[in-house]
C-alpha cells in the first residue's frame, strides 16, 4: 500500500475503511474483524464497546501495526491522511508513540521491570526528539506531575513494582502523551481498578486529551465509562460494527438488540431496588466458519427466519449518523431492555 499523503478531509485524525484480520489457525482461519469502519474526528473521543473476543483489541492493534506476523490485515487505515497498513517497521516504527500511542491494559506489559519509570519516560522522549538526557528527564517529571502522581521527581526514580496499579497505569498514559501525539488509543485502561483508582485514571486520561489536543479511542466494556466519557460510540459484535452514533443515540435510542442486551446488564445507580439486570444468555460465537445469518441470532429473543439467512450490514437510520445492523431496527423504537430480554431471577417460558 502507498504511504503517500492522500487526500483526506482535514477535520478527521484517523480514518478505518473495510478493516479485516484474518489469523490461521488449526481448524481454519480467525475472522477476528469483519470489515470495520469508522472515523474519529480531531479532538474527539469515540468509545468501542463489546464482549470480550469482539474485535475491539485486534482492530486497534491492527493500526499501530502490532499484530504477529502470521495475521492478515487488509483494509486502509489513514492517520491524518497517511496509510498505515502495509507500512515497514523501521516506518511505522517513527510513527508510533509519536503521532499514535497506545495505552494499554495491563501497565506491567508496558513497562520494564528492570528501568525506572523515570527512564522509560525519558527513553521515550528521546526516540522522537533531538534533546539531552537532562532536558528529557525533566518532562519526565513534568509528564509525571501532569498525570496526577505525588512527588513526580522522588517518583521518577521509581521501579514499576514500587508504584500501585493505578499509579502505573498514570505512568503509561504519560508515556503516551509525551510527543503530544495525534490520536491516542486507550484499551481497557481501567480493568481490574477499584472504583476510586479507576476515577483518577479516567481524570489523567482527560488530562492527556487536553494537553496534547489528542483524539482518543476508548476501548472498554465499561458502558458507564463511555456514558461520561465518548462523544459517540461504536457497538462492536462477532468482529463487525453493529450499532453507531452520538452517546444519546446509543443510550437513550438503541436500535440493536445487542446494544438493548448490554444496557440491560448495566447496573444503574436512578433504578429502585426492586429493578433487575437482563442479561444477555448464551456465548458469542466461534470466529471460525461463522454460520450464515445475524451472528446475534442464536442468542437473540427478536430472531427470525430472515435473520437465519442473511447477516444485516450498518445501515443509516433516518438518513442521520445513527446506524444500525438490525433487519428489525424500525420495530425497537422506544424499547427498553426488559421488553427484549428476561431480567435475572425470572425462569424463562417452556413451550
Amino acid at each position: 500500500m502507498t504511504t503517500e499523503k492522500s487526500t483526506t478531509d482535514d477535520k478527521y485524525a484517523l480514518e478505518v475503511r473495510d478493516l479485516t484480520v484474518r489469523f490461521p489457525s488449526e481448524d481454519g482461519p480467525v475472522n477476528a474483524v469483519r470489515g470495520v469502519s469508522y472515523e474519529l474526528r480531531k479532538g474527539e473521543t469515540l468509545g468501542i464497546v463489546g464482549e470480550s473476543g469482539s474485535g475491539k483489541s485486534v482492530t486497534s492493534l491492527a493500526v499501530m501495526g502490532l499484530l504477529p506476523r502470521t495475521a492478515r490485515v487488509e483494509g486502509s487505515a489513514l492517520l491524518d491522511g497517511r496509510e498505515l497498513l502495509g507500512l515497514k517497521d523501521s516506518q511505522i516504527s517513527k510513527i508510533r508513540g509519536n503521532k499514535i500511542a497506545m495505552i494499554f491494559q495491563d501497565p506491567l506489559t508496558s513497562l520494564n521491570p528492570v528501568y525506572t519509570v523515570g527512564y522509560q519516560l525519558a527513553e521515550a522522549v528521546l526516540v522522537h526528539n533531538k534533546v539531552s538526557r537532562a532536558k528529557a528527564w525533566e518532562r519526565a517529571v513534568e509528564l509525571l506531575d501532569v498525570v496526577g502522581i505525588p512527588n513526580p521527581r522522588q517518583r521518577a526514580a521509581s521501579y514499576p513494582h514500587e508504584m500501585s496499579g493505578g499509579m502505573r497505569q498514570r505512568v503509561v498514559i504519560a508515556i503516551a502523551m509525551a510527543n503530544q501525539p495525534d490520536v491516542i488509543i486507550a484499551d481497557e485502561p481501567t480493568t481490574a481498578l477499584d472504583v476510586t483508582v479507576q476515577a483518577q485514571v479516567l481524570e489523567a486520561l482527560q488530562t492527556a486529551r487536553k494537553e496534547t489536543g489528542a483524539a482518543m479511542i476508548l476501548i472498554t466494556h465499561d458502558l458507564g465509562v463511555i456514558a461520561g466519557h465518548a462523544d459517540r460510540v461504536l457497538v462492536m459484535y462477532a468482529g463487525k460494527p453493529v450499532e453507531y452514533g452520538t452517546v444519546d443515540d446509543i443510550y437513550y435510542s438503541p436500535r440493536m438488540p445487542y446494544t438493548l442486551g448490554l444496557l440491560g446488564s448495566l447496573p444503574r445507580m436512578d433504578a429502585d431496588r426492586e429493578h433487575r439486570l437482563t442479561p444477555i444468555f448464551g456465548t458469542p460465537p466461534s470466529m471460525v466458519n461463522l454460520p450464515p445469518g445475524c451472528p446475534f441470532a442464536p442468542r437473540c429473543p427478536m430472531a427470525q427466519d430472515a435473520c437465519r439467512e442473511e447477516e444485516p450490514n450498518l445501515a443509516t437510520i433516518n438518513g442521520g449518523e445513527h446506524a444500525s445492523a438490525c433487519h428489525f431496527h424500525r420495530d425497537l423504537v422506544d424499547s427498553k431492555p426488559e421488553d427484549i430480554f428476561i431480567p435475572a431471577g425470572v425462569p424463562k417460558e417452556t413451550s
